[in-house]
């Protein structure tokens, strides 16, 4: 029957008036049931097929006719509405559901899930309170869709209120639940947490997924506890689940952060063997990881590779090489390779842009430098603190101190604060023309800010305060250096011990 109904209204020619047949009366049937059994078949074949309006008119024949309406009927009709209607008509129907006393947990969850995706969880929140009130209380997917919204939105007193609230009504936590969780906290970094709701899991006799699994070890791939991560990768083969490239992409880059290369080429290996192909981002960790170990000739075989393979380069591929090659000052070759990266229809980007003025500036060139700057704020790229850096810092080389002013002052307009970096070039740049009482004054700036100080930042300091001759605040600083676990150059003291003769 419910196949010849579904040709039936696909046909509008041979289903004229299905109301006009149901509108019989009952004591007329053979079965008193059927109009009954035949309007709930109907509702829902309207549903399947998307005609919203004609449900409805069903709807309202069985309601005024006092017919007892399944509610599981009503969910299949609010489940088309929410993937195809409109968010008023879902509520309208859900409203008609509240009166005709046919809402259950579930399709509650359905419009709490549908309000928190149109980002509207307080308004979900209210509607469940008025469905709390009529003996509906939320369950565990209820509170899941809270979660994952907060989640979303990176509200963590909101994730910590819902907690409290399944803990009040003694709702437990499932493995989504528990998915949510751990994935949060280890986005947020929060290791001690995050490993503390895992093995809240484990005891309670819930068996982690692979997601679970990928989310912990990428956290403690990131924090740089290697051995902790791979007992993790351990024990999910030994239960059986098999890792994805997520959970190698995970292990390669904590890998390669801590300098072990060879352990990065056995994990590709390992990949390959177990027909896991590598991607662009795998490729892009391991690129990054030669280049972080000065290994960019490597890393330049890895890119020749993606291309025998088929796998196009994107910017960050042609950044990371070239940032590569100006930390070993191979200049001439990082803007051939950010060339190379036009030649091959990719525009660049803020980082690109900002890496070829970094390269000009370092090479003395300053009209090319600021050039480029102008080049990228025509094409819409916002510079950012870096890139005022880049500049601030090669116009100090270049002996140019009015300029870097202007340009942290520009900066400062854009709504960016001056960070450490910012603040070492200005401070070096006033010591090396003898400024001291400017350099000293930006100096206590950092302190103010709560900006910290690096290694660079006293040794400019100190040694402009040694060459000015005023050995005592030098050597106070020194003191303070040291204090603070920073290893100056035997050059440093040197000077400062010159500076009393």
């Amino acid at each position: 029957m419910k196949n010849v109904l579904h040709s039936a209204v696909r046909d509008g020619s041979a289903f004229v008036s299905i109301l006009d047949i149901v509108n019989m009366r009952q004591d007329q049937l053979d079965e008193p049931r059927f109009v009954v059994k035949f309007c709930d078949m109907l509702f829902r074949v309207y549903a399947d097929n998307k005609m919203f309006r004609d449900a409805v008119e069903v709807f309202d024949y069985m309601e005024s006719s006092g017919f007892d309406i399944d509610e599981r009927s009503c969910m299949v009709f609010l489940l088309a509405l929410k993937r195809f209607s409109t968010l008023e008509n879902c509520l309208g129907f859900f409203r008609r559901m509240i009166k005709s006393d046919l809402v259950t947990v579930y399709s509650l969850t359905v419009m709490v899930d549908l309000l928190c995706k149109k980002d509207m969880v307080e308004d979900s929140r209210k509607l469940v309170d008025e469905l709390v009130s009529k003996g509906i209380k939320p369950n565990v997917f209820t509170y899941n869709t809270w979660i994952n919204s907060y989640v979303k939105r990176k509200d963590d007193d909101a994730i910590d209120e819902i907690l409290r609230l399944m803990e009040k009504d003694q709702v437990g936590y499932n493995v989504v639940t528990f998915t949510l969780l751990i994935d949060w906290y280890a986005s947020s970094k929060k290791t001690k947490d995050a490993e503390t709701m895992f093995e809240e899991m484990h005891k309670k006799g819930i068996q982690g997924d692979v997601f679970v699994y990928n989310s912990i070890i990428d956290l403690n791939c990131k924090v740089g506890n290697m051995k902790r991560a791979f007992t993790l990768f351990d024990e999910m083969t030994e239960k059986g689940l098999l890792p994805s490239v997520q959970t190698y992409g995970a292990l390669i880059n904590g890998v390669c952060k801590v300098g072990q290369m060879e352990a990065a080429d056995k994990l590709i290996t390992e990949m390959q063997r177990n027909g896991i192909e590598l991607n662009l981002v795998i490729y892009n960790t391991l690129i990054d990881g030669f280049c972080r170990n000065e290994m960019v000739d490597e890393a330049r075989e890895v890119l020749v590779i993606m291309k025998n393979k088929g796998i196009e380069a994107d910017e960050f591929t042609f950044n990371t090489i070239a940032s590569g090659l100006c930390k070993l000052n191979r200049l001439e070759e990082a803007k051939q390779v950010l060339f190379a990266m036009e030649e091959n229809g990719l525009m660049p980007n803020l980082v690109n842009f900002t890496t070829l003025i970094d390269i000009y500036c370092k090479e003395g060139n300053l009209v090319e430098a600021r050039r480029i700057f102008q080049e990228m704020n025509e094409k819409g790229h916002t510079p950012n603190i870096v890139t005022y850096n880049a500049l601030i810092d090669g116009h100090i080389k270049k002996g140019k101190l009015a300029e870097p002013k202007k340009l942290r002052d520009e900066m400062m307009n854009r709504g960016m604060k001056p960070d450490k970096y910012t603040y070492t070039s200005l401070i070096h740049g006033e010591c090396i023309y003898g400024k001291i009482e400017e350099a000293l004054k930006l100096f206590r700036e950092m302190s103010e800010r709560g900006l910290p100080k690096s290694l660079v930042t006293y040794t400019a300091i100190i040694s402009g305060l040694a060459k000015a001759g005023r050995s005592d605040e030098a050597f106070a600083l020194y003191d303070e250096m040291t204090e603070a676990g920073l290893k100056p150059e035997d050059s440093l003291y040197s000077l400062l011990v010159g500076s009393l003769h």
